[in-house]
């Protein structure tokens, strides 16, 4: 799993520049450089200074440039000015993920499982950096006047419109939700709890390209009626119109992707949308968006390698529904519960107990993983969290309704 990770990461920048991975295009998102740098030195920290006696750091300077957030690691370099790191440059960054890895490899086997169990979340947390590379470099591309592509456009295969929206009972029970047992998770996806379902239905797919664009039509963006008052006023001083990258044209909706601007294709599903406009457009519809609870339960019988997830390092896109409630992959499907701690929660102790209890303030849940995500690293029980605002992550909405 360790190599396979880290030879992804460096698979999905072969195709940028020097100047491609230097960008940081706003302060929510980082370099592609800075991703390859910062998931190293978690490994070089955590494990290699850590725990192989006589270990040397690579380079000394390299701690301050590229821990993100770790107080008990000290001093850092101000995340929204990660894009002024123009040096080291990208083969020094390669060559520093060459060094660690070769080293960690070297360690292996000298290490006891406890720490084999860390290189196992390290891995899961480069894993999540993946898929912010991705995006990040998505949208600092979409900054660029000429819309550059980074892969080649697939080609298009006719799909019908799916059909309506079938709703899936969800009866009022006690329902169990959160990890416990063998296999990984990260701690915010515990302790195991009962919690109490009220009698709803859950939709048995996504929000698709094309309904969305019914809903801007019947202006959705226009009335106030439908958003919450954080929303609306999100809406007012950005000017939002249509999802993140979205533009009307003479022929209609385009959006741009990783494979340039597109016409937008009306059966994929939606994404690149905040809680905010989720909410909304739910409120349009006459639903809701389901609660985390609702989510895993009805999650809790499909495979979680299902689905399109990000196998490698080609195109990566979401696409239309090809039958049956799919509800993993594609797009991260925002929740109408917040982002707070499950009963009984404890952070892990020293620094990688930093890792997620601190962020359970303001934001909301995302379920299911996206086209982004390495297949693999999600499950039911999986936790992702953002701003209600933000939407530069492949973000779509999944609706719900009471019964």
């Amino acid at each position: 799993m360790f190599v396979r990770t880290r030879a992804l990461s460096e698979a999905l920048v072969a195709p940028l520049s020097d100047a491609d991975t230097t960008v940081q295009s706003m302060a929510d998102a980082s370099p592609a450089k800075w991703h390859l740098a910062h998931t190293t030195w978690f490994f070089e920290t955590f494990i290699l200074r850590d725990h192989v006696p006589g270990y040397t750091l690579h380079d000394a300077r390299f701690p301050f440039l590229f821990n993100s957030y770790y107080e008990a690691e000290g001093a850092r370099h101000a995340r929204h000015r990660r894009g002024m790191i123009t040096r080291p440059s990208l083969d020094e960054v390669l060559a520093y993920r060459a060094a660690v890895t070769a080293a960690v490899l070297d360690a292996f086997d000298t290490l006891p499982p406890a720490i084999v169990d860390l290189i196992e979340l390290g891995c899961n947390h480069e894993q999540q950096h993946q898929e912010l590379l991705v995006t990040d470099i998505l949208h600092v591309f979409s900054e660029n006047p000429c819309e550059p592509a980074i892969w080649t456009p697939a080609r298009k295969q006719p799909v019908e419109m799916p059909p309506a929206i079938n709703w899936m009972p969800g009866a009022a029970e006690v329902c169990e939700i959160g990890h416990e047992g063998a296999g990984f998770a990260f701690d915010c996806e515990g302790p195991r709890h009962a919690t109490l379902l009220s009698p709803h239905a859950v939709a048995d797919r996504t929000v698709t390209n094309g309904e969305w664009a019914a809903f801007i039509a019947d202006g959705g963006y226009r009335d106030a009626r439908h958003w919450l008052s954080d929303g609306w006023a999100w809406v007012k001083a950005d000017g939002v119109e249509a999802p993140l990258y979205w533009a009307q044209g003479e022929e209609g909706w385009t959006r741009f992707g990783l494979d340039g601007r597109r016409a937008i294709d009306p059966a994929a599903p939606v994404t690149h949308v905040s809680f905010y406009e989720a909410d909304a457009y739910a409120s349009w519809a006459g639903a809701r968006l389901p609660t985390e609870a609702e989510w895993e339960c009805a999650a809790a019988t499909h495979d979680p390698a299902s689905g399109n997830q990000m196998d490698d390092a080609g195109p990566v896109e979401p696409r239309p529904s090809t039958g049956g409630p799919a509800f993993f992959g594609d797009v991260w499907e925002w929740t109408g519960s917040a982002y707070r701690p499950y009963p009984g929660f404890r952070a892990a102790e020293g620094a990688v107990g930093e890792y997620n209890g601190k962020f359970m303030s303001g934001q909301f849940i995302l379920r299911g993983g996206s086209c982004a995500t390495p297949r693999g690293h999600v499950r039911a029980s999986y936790r992702n969290f953002f701003y209600p605002h933000q939407r530069w992550q492949f973000t779509g909405v999944r609706l719900a309704k009471d019964l």
